[in-house]
């Protein structure tokens, strides 16, 4: 079983050799995918003396989320457990956190961080504030869908009942998950956007947070890159630099990630890889959450632009930062080492 694993791991990385790309994801579909061999190959690991945590690395890792999926439908049909069990009871501390993280789907997950924000004394506003503005409309009802499911619970109304005022109101409206996600630009209704952004904002007394979110929570893309454009023809200051002028807190905190995502998503997910690892301390919630959640989207053109904004490859800060098992998994979702 362990040559069939190594065969595979061979084919996987030749072909990755022979199909380079410059972004996108880390994880991609495994070639010449058995779930049944897998299955297998896991089961021997996690009752291997000592646990094989090298193997178990392996295959989760080079596997996409879907593929993971029918491994843990082909380990619950042939062992009759269900593989996420299994893996709670023969790991530990953070390898078990990532390993369990890579058996959910996308939707789990974020549904899993989402209520752990909500949950217990205290919330975690980052992590609101992350999801809820990275994620496009569908992952948002999927996510939503599956929070009910998960916890039986409403999360929109866990969310009324942990925030309040602007921060509870504009959540609530990314909730909605109602974006224009085409790319057609209307530059007359641009230079509208702007000045609403601006009247709404710097040539008032305090902000309305409203008419930012219906502008911001609703348009796409394209269309807000323009509308970022037109607003330098209204004010001296980008948008971002106004609202930092104009709030603070967790409402400050939300908008100016609307703006980032919506200039250059890679980027504001480097910047929060930086801030995981900045400083005393590994914030591990957050390095784990982004690197999970981005592996299979664009893992890749985040790396790059960490290595940009930082002169470091994400790979080596991760390396400095992490040690053991919990360090060998992450950098195996990172791919590359430079």
């Amino acid at each position: 079983m362990a040559s069939n694993i190594v065969s595979q791991l061979l084919m996987h990385a030749t072909y990755a050799s022979q199909n380079p790309s410059s972004g996108g994801p880390t994880i991609t579909p495994f070639p010449n995918f058995d779930p049944c061999v897998d299955a297998a190959a896991l089961n021997n690991a996690l009752n291997a003396k000592g646990v094989d945590e090298d193997t178990i690395i392996t295959i989760l890792t080079t596997r996409t989320n879907c593929q993971r999926q029918q491994i843990a439908a082909a380990y619950q049909k042939d062992v009759g457990k269900e593989l996420k069990y299994v893996v709670k009871s023969k790991l530990s501390k953070k390898l078990e956190t990532v390993a369990l993280d890579l058996l959910k789907t996308p939707a789990q997950f974020d549904a899993h961080q989402l209520r752990g924000a909500l949950k217990g004394f205290g919330t975690d506003e980052d992590c609101l504030v992350e999801i809820l503005v990275t994620r496009r409309n569908k992952e948002i009802k999927d996510f939503m869908e599956a929070y009910k499911e998960e916890f039986n619970r409403d999360l929109a109304e866990d969310i009324k009942s942990d925030t309040s005022g602007d921060f509870q109101k504009s959540l609530l409206v990314l909730l909605e998950a109602s974006r224009d996600e085409g790319s057609e630009l209307d530059y007359d209704l641009a230079d509208d956007d702007a000045r609403v952004l601006y009247e709404a904002g710097e040539k008032r007394k305090g902000t309305d947070v409203a008419a930012f979110m219906k502008v911001l929570s609703s348009r796409n893309f394209a269309h807000l890159k323009r509308v970022f454009e037109r607003y330098t023809k209204y004010s001296k200051h980008e948008v971002g630099k106004a609202l930092d002028l104009e709030l603070n807190g967790d409402i400050e905190n939300l908008l100016i990630s609307l703006v980032k995502c919506i200039g250059n998503k890679p980027v504001y997910f480097a910047e929060k890889l930086d801030l995981s690892m900045k400083g005393c301390g590994t914030k591990d919630a957050a390095l784990i959450r982004v690197i999970v959640s981005r592996s299979e989207v664009d893992l890749k053109d985040i790396e790059a632009e960490y290595k940009a904004k930082y002169g470091i490859s994400l790979y080596r800060a991760i390396k400095n930062e992490t040690k053991g098992d919990y360090g060998k998994i992450l950098l195996a979702l990172c791919g590359s080492k430079e």
